[in-house]
């Protein structure tokens, strides 16, 4: 099976430290790393997720931070765990150039991460600063799955409260998250269970 990776910044309910610019001051848990193009207080949350069903995986939330790559050993680790358990098993990871590197491709058997421009190869998958792919036919399809973790983001965070969380410290962070994760999960598996899949990102559709 496949996963996507990607991380998703999570605005903290504080103010930066006057003492200290890199921190928050009523949530010291938090810290500033990039937003976008900009930066920003708050955290990061790391999501591996099924790209065909939109379906959450593995999850971490940790201060933003830090580097994307630090926390990938556990994540790919507890993926390998969540689709073990379905007879399932971890082939590819897709994900963006922040993760490349050898040691993050050796995790699995197959990678779709594009190559950074100061790194050398021949025949790998390349990204411009237009955003246009190029590379192998294969790997440029592959890598095309990768925007499904943005839609993910968006459910999470239009639908199901992510982005208006008003809790403080890296635990509670962590514990919102789940539990929006958790309402995405319960909403795929109540529209499978009654025969409208269709209905699986349509959380106002149970509540009418």
């Amino acid at each position: 099976m496949d996963a996507v990776l990607d991380p998703s910044f999570i605005k903290a309910w504080s103010i930066r430290h006057p003492d200290n610019g890199r921190s928050g001051f009523s949530d010291p848990d938090a810290m500033v790393g990039r937003n976008g193009r900009g930066y920003d207080l708050g955290y990061k949350l790391h999501l591996y997720m099924d790209p065909r069903r939109i379906l959450p995986l593995a999850i971490l939330v940790v201060p933003a931070n830090d580097n994307e790559k630090r926390h990938a050993p556990s994540l790919v680790n507890r993926t390998k765990t969540v689709l073990g358990r379905t007879g399932a098993r971890l082939r590819r990871l897709i994900g963006d150039s922040q993760f490349s590197s050898e040691r993050f491709r050796s995790l699995v058997e197959e990678s779709v991460i594009p190559y950074t421009s100061n790194q050398r190869g021949d025949g790998v998958l390349r990204v411009d600063r237009s955003f246009r792919t190029h590379g192998p036919d294969e790997l440029v399809r592959e890598y095309h799955k990768r925007p499904m973790a943005e839609s993910a983001f968006s459910f999470l965070k239009t639908q199901y409260g992510l982005a208006v969380n008003r809790v403080r410290g890296v635990a509670n962070i962590s514990v919102y998250a789940l539990l929006s994760v958790l309402c995405h999960v319960l909403s795929r598996e109540a529209a499978e269970n009654m025969g409208r899949p269709d209905k699986a990102v349509s959380p106002t559709f149970f509540n009418t």
